[in-house]
């Protein structure tokens, strides 16, 4: 219970939430099993579970503050259930038990049906009596080998009084293998151990390339969980250094980075001085140089030299923990998709247990015979199994979020990629969002090298960005260091000093040339250096436009969607932006109220709006939108309202959002065609007695495969398209 609470994150109000790796988890009918059983718990608030990750998370809260039994109460039903961090190993194990078991029973079933040929061939009955022998000696093995993770299975379901797809694929197995030992012994004409060898090894194929391909679409959340650090050197109150575990580090805990190691919390840096690798979280290779006071993420790795860090908040609170709840998130989500699953999943035991029950009974009214009639209704049971339904979108949200975050993008749900495929209007904020916060100088002027040399070093003494851009370029202009006297900052307007007796100012131009507030915005690009209103020198900032700004907006263009601009600037500087990105309708001096409403009048014309914003004043019209996105950099408040967290700032992600949203909406409908298809067509087939449980096998197995690779394409057609954009590009440039 101890090792639960601590696993458990709280959300707040008393709500905490766990997850849980569940190894036996092997098809929509255990989703559902699971799902139910734990939502009977009082303390539970909702639990979802994740065929293809096999994890549960689980959200309680509890009076008394401890958590309820859930591995006890999952054990109860048949199934395993462990935290995440004990069965990260299993895929690995299980994939490798899978292929021994595959390798014997693929050998005995090759060796039982060439000693099949000579009896189909007509070998006299003392030949075929050693033949039966020899291939009850083969399948043997693979019976008793290869079908054991079939019946561990369904003895834990029979245990419990359940039924899984793993009992019928049992009782075919055991049923054609004792079969074939009778009338072996009894000397008949015909054995069935080819088909229960041949059984196993289809099905075999079908969980062990099922798993392969999981493996392949590995969930970035999983991936991102790899890269974070398992621990941290502590530096104790009495000097010495310990090796602890990421949950005995809160606030104020002091630890020793070394080179090589990855920051373990948010916190400040108290010695030292290094680089620092922050591509993790920004997406950018170019290391960033450390020291004293400076503040490091979690996630960042120290390529330098040692460092002394003090956390400012627990791991569990860190950007880095956040990004990676985002990304369960999106695994995890519920999207209108999942919910139509759902409720296929909840339907499948007992229309198909119902099915299996009467073809069993109809047949034996017909034909009297027992052995037919049971092989039938086994087939019905094995070829309805829901795997492909229930694998049809998890695996193309899954193979969807890792994309995206290989590309600097991140989606809180899954539902969120959903209603971004659906999307015919962007409206974008400007500053901080179309813009970067860093100001560019465009022009400067000064009435002689005096009035350079006080600017510059006036500007020294704010930490203003704009001020550090005039210090910087007066620094390279090699100007005087003037000695100045009764320096004040007048916050929102700008600096103010003595020299050699006479006042100047150095601030926006409305204030220093005026000496009032004046009009806050109308010269917020202009800096002046004043002396008794007098202006002595002049500096002309402009925006820098944000990396993909301009490929972004044309990308959505060429597509039809409607680009549109929303700014509480003021409307020279909005359309300035707008003119060089390449957008024509501009609404600017907009308040965050006139924001929502603007979002909400859009949406009120039938408009799909997506939101791209990074400020507080946007958190209102991010949340409006049907879909919204915010650049990392922007607030906490904008990224918390976002569905999409561009964590590069590279507007560029928007196409790729855009693009693999659209694609997976395309997958996920193929997914359910392919889940249709097969049902309409496979169970009539099954209820005829065409389908004997080897076909069934094949069937059940060839129908998940197909899902699992058509979610696969996702990656794989978007890596073709990206080296044929890279292909174009290099030709276009080459062109030049």
């Amino acid at each position: 219970m101890d090792e639960l609470m601590l696993a458990s994150r709280d959300l707040g109000d008393g709500l905490r939430q766990v997850a849980l790796s569940v190894p036996d988890m092997r098809c929509g009918v255990c989703m559902v099993e699971l799902e139910t059983t734990l939502g009977r718990i009082p303390e539970v608030r909702s639990v979802r579970a994740n065929l293809t990750t096999k994890r549960l998370t689980i959200n309680w809260q509890a009076d008394n503050g401890t958590p309820p039994d859930f591995a006890g109460l999952i054990g109860t039903i048949g199934y395993t259930a462990v935290l995440p961090t004990e069965g990260h190993e299993h895929l690995d194990d299980e994939i490798s038990g899978l292929l021994r078991a595959l390798a014997v029973a693929g050998f005995c079933s090759m060796n039982i049906m060439i000693l099949s040929v000579s009896v189909w061939s007509g070998a006299d009955p003392a030949t075929r009596q050693v033949l039966h022998m020899m291939s009850a000696a083969l399948a043997l093995p693979a019976v008793i080998y290869s079908g054991a993770t079939f019946y561990r299975s369904a003895w834990r379901a029979l245990a419990h009084g359940r039924v899984n797809m793993d009992v019928p694929i049992s009782i075919g197995v055991l049923l054609s293998f004792g079969l074939s030992l009778y009338d072996t012994f009894a000397e008949g004409r015909q054995t069935y151990f080819e088909a229960s060898t041949s059984l196993l090894f289809v099905l075999l194929v079908g969980r062990t390339l099922d798993q392969l391909m999981r493996k392949r679409a590995r969930s970035a959340a999983a991936s991102l969980a790899d890269m974070m650090p398992k621990g941290a050197n502590v530096i104790r109150a009495d000097g010495r250094v310990e090796y602890v575990s990421l949950n005995e580090i809160g606030p104020g805990t002091r630890t020793l980075i070394a080179a090589g190691d990855r920051i373990p919390a948010d916190g400040t840096i108290l010695s030292g001085l290094s680089e620092l690798d922050r591509s993790l979280l920004t997406g950018e290779s170019r290391w960033e140089t450390v020291g004293p006071g400076g503040q490091v993420r979690a996630g960042d790795l120290n390529v330098g030299h040692p460092l002394t860090v003090e956390a400012t908040i627990a791991p569990g609170d860190s950007t880095l923990a956040e990004l990676h709840r985002m990304l369960e998130a999106v695994e995890d989500g519920r999207s209108g998709y999942r919910m139509l699953v759902d409720r296929a999943a909840r339907l499948y035991a007992p229309v198909v247990h119902g099915l299996s029950v009467f073809s069993f009974l109809a047949w034996f009214l017909v034909t009297h015979d027992i052995h037919l009639s049971l092989t039938i209704a086994i087939s019905v049971l094995i070829i309805a199994c829901p795997c492909a339904l229930g694998l049809a979108v998890p695996m193309v949200q899954v193979v969807a979020a890792r994309r995206l975050f290989k590309h600097g993008v991140v989606a809180r749900d899954g539902s969120a990629l959903e209603r971004l495929a659906e999307i015919d209007t962007v409206v974008f904020d400007k500053t901080g969002t179309l813009t970067q916060y860093d100001p560019m100088l465009v022009t400067g002027t000064w009435n002689g090298p005096l009035d350079f040399s006080l600017a510059g070093s006036l500007a020294r003494f704010s930490s203003h960005p704009m001020s550090k851009v005039i210090a910087d370029y007066a620094s390279r202009g090699k100007a005087e260091a003037l000695p100045l006297e009764d320096v004040r900052e007048i916050r929102g307007n700008g600096l103010e000093a003595s020299f050699r007796g006479e006042r100047y100012c150095l601030g926006r131009a409305a204030w220093a040339a005026n000496g009032d507030g004046g009009d806050r915005t109308a010269a917020a690009s202009t800096i002046v250096l004043t002396r008794g209103g007098q202006v002595l020198a002049s500096f002309l900032f402009g925006e820098r436009i944000r990396a993909g700004s301009v490929k972004a907006v044309q990308f959505l263009k060429d597509r039809g969607i409607a680009v549109q601009m929303l700014t509480g600037d003021v409307p020279a500087a909005a359309f300035s932006v707008a003119r060089e990105v390449g957008i024509d309708h501009v609404k600017a001096a907009a308040l965050p109220k006139d924001k929502a409403i603007a979002i909400d009048a859009l949406r009120g014309r039938g408009r799909n709006v997506m939101m791209v914003g990074d400020g507080i004043n946007d958190a209102i019209a991010l949340k409006s939108a049907h879909v919204s996105m915010a650049p990392a950099s922007g607030s906490d408040i904008s990224r918390s309202a976002a569905d999409f967290i561009l964590l590069n700032g590279d507007m560029d992600g928007i196409r790729v959002a855009l693009t693999t949203a659209r694609r997976a909406s395309v997958l996920i409908r193929q997914n359910f065609a392919l889940a249709i298809v097969y049902n309409v067509i496979s169970i009539p087939l099954a209820l005829s007695g065409y389908a004997s449980p080897l076909i069934a096998a094949v069937a059940m197995s060839t129908s998940s495969i197909l899902v699992v690779a058509n979610a696969v394409r996702l990656e794989i057609d978007a890596d073709a398209l990206s080296l044929r954009r890279a292909q174009t590009d290099r030709l276009a440039g080459a062109v030049q």
